[in-house]
């Protein structure tokens, strides 16, 4: 399918904001200015890029403990995500949630998640509530291939499906668990095959492939909008970073990553805008700046933000009544 350049454009964008985002969240976490440990999005951004894109604002995700792409690409602006991983009182979470635990529900991100598979029941309670309401949104849940291995993830797919809930199961497949290869953790590695034990549609396709993601994302999300259920998509993808920052990364191989690189999704979108929307270097080399300069900002922003007074400590713990 032919697709807007306006809309090809908007998601090449998101991704050089994903990946500047995360190189300086890196920069930050190096210099000692991150509390607890970050997870890198750096090498999938083709994927929050483009389901973020086709997402409404009142649509809802669940993401997972790499999770600053996903929050990215469904709306939140980078200097407020910024200034959360910071810990800063104009974070999106006024500093509480840090990096695993960004949320931002004015834009429908419903939480990074700390814990293996921890968003997937919650992304299935949010579509109860949209059948339950009965509007016409959606809820994804992000996972990766660890987190099928998870009771919650099988425990979802079960309900989901026979609820006929409107959500979409997205599995960010970059082979390791951890530091556990999915050659050692599964049997089957193609997780989408999973989908038929639930009565659900599964597909997957190359993650790392924006018009790939477009065609079999925008195909599950219509589909649960309309009102025909869930599906399982896999997404085959590569992380270039350890599973945390300080992952020694003995168990890959430096040839791995660099075979992966060679698919890095931003290049090879770039050579499908040049040559099948006449897009130009000096425009793609021109949006590439532009976001540069939006990070270098949301930066200073972060930097120059005050931490929470202290005294606020127990702000938004409990409700405005209280708790008897």
């Amino acid at each position: 399918m032919k697709r807007k350049k306006t809309d090809l454009l908007r998601i090449y964008e998101m991704m050089h904001r994903i990946r500047k985002f995360e190189f300086q969240a890196l920069d930050f976490n190096a210099q000692g200015l991150v509390g607890g440990s970050i997870h890198l999005y750096i090498g999938e951004e083709a994927i929050a890029s483009t389901v973020g894109h086709i997402l409404r604002d009142d649509d809802y995700i669940c993401s997972t403990h790499r999770g600053h792409g996903h929050v990215l690409g469904k709306g939140v602006a980078s200097d407020a995500a910024m200034a959360e991983i910071l810990g800063k009182e104009t974070g999106s979470c006024r500093g509480r949630g840090g990096s695993m635990h960004i949320a931002d529900r004015d834009k429908g991100v419903l939480g990074a998640n700390g814990i293996v598979g921890g968003g997937i029941p919650c992304a299935a309670g949010a579509a109860l509530s949209i059948r339950m309401r009965g509007t016409d949104q959606v809820s994804i849940a992000y996972f990766g291939d660890g987190a099928a291995n998870e009771g919650a993830f099988h425990e979802a797919m079960n309900v989901a499906a026979l609820w006929n809930l409107p959500m979409v199961f997205i599995c960010e497949n970059n082979l390791y668990g951890m530091t556990v290869s999915i050659n050692e953790s599964s049997k089957e590695h193609d997780i989408y095959k999973r989908a038929a034990g639930y009565g659900m549609p599964g597909e997957k396709a190359d993650g790392n492939d924006v018009l790939a993601v477009y065609d079999l994302a925008e195909k599950a999300i219509d589909r649960a909008r309309s009102g025909g259920g869930p599906s399982l998509i896999e997404f085959k993808t590569y992380r270039w970073r350890g599973h945390w920052e300080g992952d020694p990364l003995n168990y890959r191989t430096e040839k791995e990553l660099t075979d992966w690189k060679k698919k890095d999704p931003i290049p090879r979108f770039e050579k499908v805008l040049m040559k099948d929307y006449k897009l130009t270097r000096t425009e793609l080399d021109t949006i590439e700046q532009k976001m540069t300069e939006e990070i270098e900002a949301a930066a200073k922003f972060a930097l120059e933000s005050p931490y929470p007074d202290p005294s606020t400590v127990m702000d938004d713990v409990f409700t405005e009544t209280g708790v008897k």
